[in-house]
């Protein structure tokens, strides 16, 4: 599967992928993540169940702790 992250591709993910999926295949903490797809908010509380396809545009968003 073929998507675009943060305005790059990511090429040959493995399908079927769910948010939480990506999520887990990148990496990236769940807890601290923010995740627009094709321009609309991924509620959190969905991330397990939203299945992405051929490519879908999405934004992650990390917060970041400290000062």
């Amino acid at each position: 599967m073929n998507l675009v992250i943060n305005g790059e591709d990511h090429l040959d993910l493995p399908e079927p992928l769910t948010v939480m999926g990506l999520i887990a295949h990148l990496g990236l903490p769940e807890k601290k993540i923010a995740i627009e797809r094709n321009r609309e908010i991924v509620s959190k509380s969905t991330f397990d169940k939203t299945k992405l396809a051929e490519g879908d545009i999405l934004e992650i968003i990390h917060f970041i702790g400290g000062g």
